[in-house]
C-alpha cells in the first residue's frame, strides 16, 4: 500500500517556492517582513502607524491578505505606497505560490521594503515560509497572556514581538511579565516591545527596529 502525505507534500512544495521568492527579492535589494497575529490585533493600524514615518527613506510595497475585502488595502493603498491584495477566499494563511503571484504585479526595482500583512490566525501562518526576512508576531494584549504557550510556532518563528493595545491595561486582565516570560522560554532570542497603535507609544521602537534591521541587510 501506498500512502501519499499531502500536508507534507504541500510544505514542500512551499518551501521550493520560498527559496526563489527569497532568491527573486534579494536580488532587487529588498527586506521582507511578514507580519503575523490573530484577526483584529492592529495589523493594519501598525502599517499605518508604520508607513508615513518610513516612505520618505524607503519605497515600501505592501501586500495585504485577507479571506475577503479590500479594506485593509484600501486603508493602507491611501499612504501612497503600491499594494497588492490576496483574497484567499478562505483558506487561512499566505503561502509562498500566493505571495510569488503578487510579487509579479510590483516594479521590484521601486522597492526597497516589502511588508507583508498576513491573514489574521494564530497557526496556520506559521507554518508557511513565504520567502521573507524576518517574521514579526503581533499580539493584542485583548487576546490574554496565555497565548504563547497555546500557540508556541507563531512565537518560536518571530523574531520581533509587538505587544499591542497596551492603552488597554487598566482595564485587562493581562500579566505582561508573564506573557514576555513565556514568549523567551519558547523563543530565547525573540524581542519584545510594548506598543499602542492607538496611541503611538512604543512606535518609535519598533520604527527603529526595521532601520536597525534593513541596515543589517544593507538597505538604506
Amino acid at each position: 500500500m501506498h500512502e501519499i502525505h499531502v500536508g507534507e507534500d504541500l510544505r514542500d512544495r512551499n518551501r521550493e517556492i520560498a527559496h526563489e521568492n527569497r532568491k527573486h527579492l534579494k536580488k532587487h535589494g529588498i527586506v521582507t517582513l511578514n507580519l503575523m497575529s490573530a484577526p483584529g490585533a492592529g495589523k493594519t493600524s501598525l502599517l499605518v502607524n508604520t508607513i508615513p514615518r518610513l516612505k520618505d527613506r524607503y519605497r515600501i510595497g505592501v501586500v495585504e491578505g485577507d479571506l475577503q475585502t479590500s479594506t485593509d488595502a484600501e486603508r493602507v493603498g491611501s499612504l501612497g505606497v503600491d499594494v497588492f491584495q490576496i483574497q484567499t477566499g478562505g483558506v487561512c494563511h499566505l503561502d509562498a505560490a500566493m505571495v510569488h503571484s503578487a510579487l509579479h504585479r510590483f516594479e521590484l526595482d521601486a522597492i526597497d521594503l516589502l511588508l507583508i500583512e498576513n491573514v489574521g490566525n494564530l497557526v496556520c501562518p506559521a507554518e508557511f515560509d513565504l520567502g521573507e526576512d524576518a517574521r514579526v508576531m503581533l499580539l493584542s494584549i485583548t487576546e490574554g497572556d496565555d497565548k504563547p504557550k497555546k500557540y508556541p510556532l507563531m512565537f518560536r518563528e518571530s523574531r520581533l514581538l509587538l505587544m499591542n493595545k497596551i492603552d488597554l491595561l487598566p482595564w485587562v486582565d493581562f500579566d505582561t511579565e508573564k506573557a514576555k516570560r513565556e514568549a523567551r522560554e519558547i523563543n530565547p532570542d525573540i524581542e519584545i516591545h510594548d506598543i499602542s497603535c492607538k496611541t503611538g507609544e512604543g512606535i518609535d521602537a519598533w520604527i527603529s527596529w526595521i532601520e536597525r534591521f534593513c541596515k543589517r541587510l544593507e538597505v538604506t
